[in-house]
């Protein structure tokens, strides 16, 4: 039987699209829907402009590497983040201080929801503070689980105005602003 050898850093690079290094394995991710790109774009401009008039930290859109080091993951690909560190050309070191996570299509179902509690409790283990969960099919749109008690998600509908805290201290968007 042939050696098999798991995936690098440096063959994730080559991936073309999106992908993340997670079990030894490269996770292709694939292109998602018009409403939940809307949303991922509107989430990280709100993101850009807050970090613009705080001269604090970057917003992070999709399709970014963040590099960490956890036994069963070695990367994330939010579809949206903040970030306080350095950025350069490479993959961002480290996790991003709030990371969002918006459902396509493909996201309901059993297997799924076990994906994104995995993914979730990976954020929070790899130094996350931060993540939003967000449903654009159900009434309650964003999930805001915090590292401090990830169990216990903070929920926000339409007509409501969504935060990060204590990651983005002083950022929020009104929940309707992810629609058109």
């Amino acid at each position: 039987m042939p050696a098999t050898t798991e995936p690098t850093i440096a063959e994730l690079y080559r991936v073309p699209g999106k992908a993340e290094l997670v079990n030894g394995e490269i996770l292709l991710m694939s292109p998602t829907g018009g409403l939940p790109g809307y949303a991922v774009m509107a989430i990280t401009m709100s993101l850009h402009e807050y970090a613009r008039r705080s001269e604090w930290g970057y917003a992070i859109g999709d399709n970014v590497g963040f590099l960490v080091d956890l036994p069963q993951r070695k990367s994330f690909c939010s579809d949206a983040a903040f970030h306080l560190g350095e950025l350069t050309m490479q993959f961002i070191q480290g996790a991003p201080v709030f990371a969002v996570e918006v459902r396509s299509e493909s996201d309901y179902g059993p297997a799924a929801e076990r994906a994104i509690a995995e993914k979730r409790a990976d954020y929070f283990a790899a130094g996350t503070r931060v993540v939003w969960g967000v449903d654009l099919l159900s009434r309650e749109v964003v999930r805001v689980y915090r590292a401090s008690s990830p169990e216990r998600p903070t929920v926000f509908g339409l007509g409501e105005v969504a935060e990060a805290e204590p990651a983005v201290p002083g950022w929020s968007m009104p929940v309707d602003a992810l629609f058109p």
